[in-house]
C-alpha cells in the first residue's frame, strides 16, 4: 500500500515538473496572457539579454533560446537591456499568446537587442520561433534568481523607467503588440 502511494505521489510530481518546462506551446492559465521572447539567431550568441515588465527583472537568456512569459492581459511594458535598453508596450488579450523575436543588433562593445512583435502573417519568423519554441524547452530563470535580481537592480530599473516616461518613450519609435497579433491555436501545432 506504502509502495503504491509512493510511486501515485512520485508520479503526480514528476508530471507537475514537467509541464512547468516542457517545450512546445502552452496556453496561459485561465484569465492570463503569456508572450514569448525568442531569440532565433545564433548571431552575439555569448551576449545576455535581461527582461523586464514594467518595474520587474523577469529573467535572463542568450544564444539560440527562448523565455516564456505568463503575465495579466491588457496594457503591458516589456523591455530588454544590454549596452542598450529597448522596450515594446503591449495590449494583450486574455488567453491570447504572442511572440516577440529577440534581434541581435551589432553593439559598440557588446551586442544591443531589439524586440519585434511577430504574427502568423511572418511566416519565415513565425516558422523559425515555432521550430525553436516545440524543439527545446524554454529557459527558466529560477524565482531565487529573480528575486535577488529585482533587489540589486532596484534603483537601475527605477531609473530606466523614469528614463523612458521623461525621454525615451516620446523620442523614440518603440515597437507594439497589439491584442490581434495573438498566435491563434491551430498555428501553434
Amino acid at each position: 500500500m506504502k509502495t503504491k502511494l509512493f510511486c501515485t505521489i512520485l508520479m503526480a510530481l514528476l508530471s507537475g515538473f514537467s509541464s512547468i518546462s516542457a517545450q512546445g506551446f502552452e496556453p496561459p492559465a485561465e484569465g492570463k496572457s503569456v508572450v514569448y521572447f525568442v531569440r532565433v539567431s545564433g548571431y552575439g550568441g555569448s551576449t545576455s539579454f535581461e527582461y523586464f515588465h514594467q518595474d520587474k527583472y523577469i529573467g535572463v537568456f542568450k544564444k539560440k533560446n527562448y523565455l516564456r512569459y505568463e503575465c495579466d492581459p491588457g496594457e503591458q511594458l516589456f523591455w530588454a537591456s544590454t549596452e542598450n535598453k529597448e522596450f515594446i508596450t503591449a495590449d494583450l488579450e486574455p488567453g491570447g499568446t504572442y511572440i516577440v523575436i529577440v534581434d541581435v543588433i551589432m553593439g559598440f562593445w557588446k551586442a544591443h537587442v531589439g524586440l519585434t512583435p511577430i504574427s502568423v502573417n511572418d511566416e519565415e519568423l513565425f516558422e523559425r520561433a515555432k521550430e525553436l519554441i516545440n524543439s527545446k524547452k524554454p529557459v527558466v530563470t529560477s524565482e531565487a534568481k529573480i528575486e535577488a535580481m529585482n533587489e540589486k537592480l532596484e534603483s537601475f530599473i527605477d531609473e530606466k523607467l523614469k528614463m523612458y516616461d521623461e525621454e525615451w518613450k516620446d523620442e523614440r519609435n518603440f515597437k507594439h503588440i497589439a491584442a490581434d497579433m495573438a498566435i491563434p491555436p491551430d498555428a501553434m501545432k
